[in-house]
Formats: structure tokens, C-alpha cells, sequence
């Protein structure tokens, strides 16, 4: 049976990362797709183990080909990128993908996928919210924090082209929405909304905040 594809995205310090690393201690056979890169090996990096490691150039050739699902160039030929074959190696041997992506990838393996994935957007409370939570870190710049507020605010732009939102108040509640998104059981392989008791929950439930509520005796 092949597996099932879950992707987050977020703005930096909504605690999509905290969130992920709680669900991939689940037992819901999560895994990560293996990613390409076009830097070099570091210490004992082994190809194929922690990256696919390629050239600029052959990344760029791979681009040209349509063989990534998403790819972002970090850096002047400093590429990352998520390749189709390797998500389908995945898939086939009966894994279940988790994608930790930024909200343009997860637009991207989205539109890929369509209904076989299921796409969450973390939320923070609000922009102000998550400017404390940014300056609260210490290890940013006050530069460096306004620029990642920005690019929030651009991403949060995105948000209610996710399947579910959920909204990063109190983080253990946040958790188990996350699970309980993933444990659907009228989630069987495919995604067209959500649903209670067999029955459809109203339009909105896929476009504001999960709530235990909804999901809590699936």
C-alpha cells in the first residue's frame, strides 16, 4: 500500500519544527524525503544519506528536466531542492512523507499531489505574537527579526490555501491538532475536506483553526 504525503509550512518561529519533531515521534511511520543539494558534502555527509549531493550544474540541468517538486536557491548556485523520484521511493515502499517546506514549496507539492496530500499551515496568534516570540530567542538581530516579520507576513498571505490551518496558540494543543489531522480516518489516501461521524463538517473547518473538537473521536 502506498503511503500518504503530509505537508507544513510556516512562518519562522510559529513552531512548525517543534510541532513536526512531536508528530515524527508518533509511531505514524513518518518520513522524511531525502533532499538534493547543490553544496558540498560537510564531515561524514554521505550521498544519499543525508542529501543528494550535485553540482550546480547538474542541478540546473535537473531543474530544466522538471524532476523537482519544489527547489529554492539559497544562495548565488547554493540550491535545495525536493526531487519527485525520491518522494515516490518513498511512497511506494509503504512510507508515509512528511514535508517541512516553506509555504511556496507547499504550494508546489500541493498542486503536485493534489488530493493525495494533505497540506497544514502553522499559524502564530498574530504578527505581534510573533514578534515577541522572535525577540524573546536572543539570537537575532533587531534587522534580522524585522526582516523575518516581513517575509510573515508575506507568507501568512498564503495560508488559506492550505487544507488545514492550525493556529500555534498553546503548543500542546497545536500538537494534538496536528495529529489529529493526520489521523483522520476518512483520510484514506486521498484529501476533499473534512469530515465527522462520516458526515461533512461546515465549509470553514478546512480554513480556520482546528479544533479537538472536530477531530478528537475519529
Amino acid at each position: 500500500m502506498a503511503g500518504k504525503l503530509i505537508i507544513f509550512s510556516a512562518p519562522s518561529g510559529s513552531g512548525k519544527s517543534t510541532i513536526i519533531n512531536f508528530l515524527l515521534k508518533q509511531n505514524l511511520n513518518l518520513h522524511f524525503s531525502i533532499s538534493a543539494t547543490s553544496r558540498a558534502p560537510r564531515g561524514t555527509e554521505k550521498d544519499g544519506v543525508e542529501y543528494y549531493f550535485l553540482t550546480p550544474d547538474e542541478f540546473r540541468a535537473r531543474i530544466a528536466a522538471g524532476d523537482f517538486l519544489e527547489y529554492e536557491e539559497v544562495y548565488t548556485d547554493k540550491y535545495y531542492g525536493t526531487l519527485k523520484s525520491e518522494v515516490e521511493r518513498r511512497l511506494m515502499s509503504g512510507d508515509n512523507v512528511i514535508f517541512d517546506v516553506d509555504v511556496v514549496g507547499g504550494c508546489n507539492i500541493k498542486k503536485f499531489y493534489g488530493d493525495r496530500a494533505l497540506s497544514v499551515f502553522i499559524q502564530p496568534p498574530s504578527i505581534e505574537d510573533l514578534r515577541s516570540r522572535l525577540e524573546g530567542r536572543g539570537t537575532d538581530a533587531p534587522e534580522v527579526i524585522e526582516s523575518r516579520i516581513a517575509k510573515a507576513e508575506f507568507e501568512l498571505g498564503f495560508a488559506d490555501k492550505f487544507d488545514v490551518i492550525v493556529v500555534n496558540d498553546k503548543l500542546e494543543v497545536a500538537q494534538k491538532e496536528a495529529k489529529s489531522s493526520y489521523d483522520m480516518r476518512s483520510w484514506n489516501g486521498s484529501f476533499s475536506g473534512f469530515y465527522h461521524d462520516g458526515k461533512p463538517l461546515p465549509a470553514d473547518a478546512g480554513v480556520s483553526a482546528v479544533t479537538i473538537e472536530y477531530f478528537q473521536n475519529l
